[in-house]
């Protein structure tokens, strides 16, 4: 059974006007980190402002379902890779491939402009998306810390394309 059924990933453009939208949707997919991770996220402190001129220097791919807005992530292109961020999907949508259809996105913008890879960062308390994104070809290629953190709070993990 396809659980994607009726899912559609298209490129969002700067102008689209459904900032609002996208900012409602990346609040509720990151609720779930509220008290698990530290320092909080920084989605808490974007605007739509703020993601409509994310979007006029990255890629932005939503996952629409019935016209609506159900999953994001956001493609910033480097000298040599691609960075991967800000991957949400509606909490009523998770465990149905929609973070994967937008990987899948990412990947094909990547490999249309020669890039050898992509590349994320993701909290080192989410030991679920580790996972996530180990199934998708991901591994682990750093640890850092966020400003006034002496221990590691971020796992960079990078995908090389073939």
């Amino acid at each position: 059974m396809d659980r994607t059924a009726g899912v559609a990933v298209t490129q969002l453009p700067a102008d689209c006007g459904r900032w609002d939208e996208v900012l409602a949707l990346i609040m509720r997919a990151f609720a779930t980190m509220d008290g698990v991770i530290d320092p909080p996220s920084s989605a808490h402190r974007l605007t739509a402002e703020d993601l409509r001129d994310k979007a006029g220097r990255e890629t932005i791919f939503a996952a629409l379902k019935g016209g609506r807005i159900i999953g994001c992530v956001f493609v910033l292109e480097r000298t040599e890779d691609f960075y991967v961020g800000k991957l949400a999907v509606d909490p009523g949508f998770q465990g149905q491939g929609i973070g994967r259809g937008l990987m899948q996105a990412a990947e094909a913008l990547a490999r249309s402009r020669d890039k050898r890879a992509i590349e994320l960062q993701t909290r080192i308390e989410l030991t679920g998306n580790h996972a996530a994104f180990a199934r998708l070809g991901f591994r682990e290629t750093d640890r850092t810390a966020h400003d006034g953190y002496s221990r590691a709070t971020s796992i960079t993990m990078r995908k090389v394309l073939s």
